[in-house]
């Protein structure tokens, strides 16, 4: 296979550090998934606005999703070459001086840095945006500097902030504080780098108050990091000395493993979150809407702008449990809304006018945190059937934004189709609704989730087993599922209904700024 070498101990493992779960697959070279495991992971609430995580739930995960992955197969823990680590990519951790949580994990959900976003945006979103590739919102540097000021005590325990891709693989292989690490893939979300250089700025934390020492050494996905030592290995189920890779974001990840390194290719992640990345092969930074993210790939020379709704898989899944009152609104027992989805396409494509915002928890770009769902347009004659397609639509309308934003960025660049992955790429339905919406062939990928594989590609680089990145993810790219073309005979529809949501967006933002 291109870009791929032989051998006999070529068994890949890619761990996936979601924001609610966390899946471990086991892979040879070409691709065959050999064995999976999944493990949950909390999400607490301490607080309105409030979200964050336990950092040594993380790694408990890991090792009930890698344990898990290893016993159902069988197979000799020394025929793993090596393993990496995605995680999640918003949030931001902390480490004291010996590899120890000083914080609780920051999650992407949480809100409480809002204030810190409006000072950046007063004092240097430009700048940010110019120089980072992602405009001011609920990421790093604002959590940083919440931490900073809100938090001084809790700060002054901070060695150095981390990822949980980070965390977990340095307390797998015993890393010190002082070699806690960043990917490169991660950069965009810190506020504090130089995307083209791919350095930290000294800049940027001059401007906002950011203390370099407490930010990680940046590093490539498939730097080797190091080995795992005898206690992890047996946490893990596998052979002390195996290669741990740096790793990458899971949206980094997802790109990879569904082969999207091609300009002109989309990814539609329909998980948690709900994001929408491009490939291009150049770096624009969106610093008139602040609306895309410009995201460094896995691969050297291609970059992925991308935008999300923070929680827009969460919005079905707060609608079909707490309107699922009867069998046919409830999820199936696979945790799926299939009834939901085949009853959204009997209401009308538009939904007869009804119209959600699905910032149930705050806009991320443009950032406005202050932001949250409602409903507009809705009359005597909507049912619970419009009510749930207008939420399907909204993710497309969306992403439909996001396409007009980033086709005035790169005016030549031709769009070849989406692919989509994540738990909500099994519903036909919402992929034929995002199809006829965003005018482009929508494709559900063989392999449901793709993280994992494109985590194991890194370790693929890191352990020598893989030579070139883009061929083999390219040439082993799940291709296969059905293609879904869009209806012409819709378009005007759509593009009627966007101009809407987008009125309704501009409208909905100024009241919930003004009553905040």
């Amino acid at each position: 296979m291109i870009g791929i070498q032989g051998g006999g101990k070529g068994l890949l493992l890619g761990v996936d550090l979601g924001t609610t779960g966390t899946k471990a697959a086991l892979y040879d070279a070409s691709a065959q998934l050999i064995s999976e495991g999944r493990a949950d992971v909390p999400l607490y609430h301490p607080q309105p606005g409030s979200v964050d995580q336990e950092m040594g739930e993380f790694y408990q995960s890991a090792v009930v999703a890698i344990r898990q992955c290893m016993d159902s197969c069988g197979v000799d823990p020394s025929q793993v070459a090596g393993l990496a680590f995605d995680s999640q990519m918003a949030g931001i951790g902390a480490i004291d001086e010996d590899f120890q949580p000083a914080t609780r994990f920051d999650s992407w959900l949480d809100s409480r840095c809002q204030p810190y976003i409006e000072e950046m945006n007063r004092q240097c979103a430009d700048r940010v945006t110019a120089l980072t590739g992602c405009p001011p919102t609920c990421n790093h540097g604002p959590k940083m500097l919440w931490w900073a000021h809100e938090r001084p005590a809790d700060y002054a325990r901070i060695a150095k902030f981390v990822t949980p891709s980070c965390y977990v693989a340095g307390r797998a292989v015993g890393l010190r504080a002082d070699e806690a690490f960043i990917d490169y893939t991660f950069l965009h979300f810190t506020a504090v780098n130089d995307a083209m250089a791919g350095t930290w700025s000294e800049e940027l934390c001059g401007t906002l108050g950011i203390d370099p020492c407490r930010l990680p050494r940046i590093v490539a996905p498939w730097t080797v990091v190091g080995e795992l030592r005898p206690e992890a290995a047996r946490d893990f189920g596998l052979k002390a000395g195996t290669p741990v890779a740096a790793g990458c974001g899971d949206t980094a990840a997802g790109a990879l493993g569904a082969g999207v390194v091609t300009p002109g290719t989309l990814l539609d992640t329909a998980g948690t979150a709900s994001v929408l990345a491009c490939c291009t092969d150049r770096f624009v930074a969106d610093t008139d809407h602040r609306a895309l993210i410009v995201m460094r790939s896995v691969v050297p020379g291609i970059w992925n702008p991308l935008a999300y709704v923070g929680g827009g898989g969460l919005a079905l899944k707060w609608y079909g449990q707490e309107f699922s009152n009867n069998a046919e609104h409830a999820p199936g027992s696979d945790g799926s809304y299939d009834d939901l989805f085949a009853s959204a396409l009997e209401a009308p494509p538009g939904c007869d006018g009804l119209l959600f915002s699905p910032h149930l928890g705050g806009r991320i770009c443009p950032a406005a945190p202050e932001m949250r769902g409602a409903w507009t347009g809705f009359s005597w004659g909507h049912t619970r059937k419009h009510f749930f397609r207008a939420i399907v639509e909204s993710i497309g309308y969306e992403y439909a934004w996001y396409l007009r934003i980033l086709r005035g960025l790169v005016p030549e660049l031709s769009l070849i189709g989406a692919r989509v992955i994540g738990g909500g790429a099994k519903s036909e339905a919402w992929n034929q609704i995002k199809a006829d919406i965003l005018s482009v062939p929508y494709q559900q990928l063989m392999r449901k989730e793709c993280a994992t594989w494109g985590s194991a590609l890194v370790a693929g680089k890191a352990t020598g087993l893989i030579t070139d990145l883009a061929e083999a993810a390219t040439a082993l790219a799940p291709l296969g599922g059905k293609v879904l073309s869009p209806n012409p005979d819709l378009r005007v529809t759509y593009s009627s209904a966007l101009e809407r949501y987008l009125h309704w967006q501009q409208q909905l933002r100024a009241g919930f700024e003004t009553y905040a």
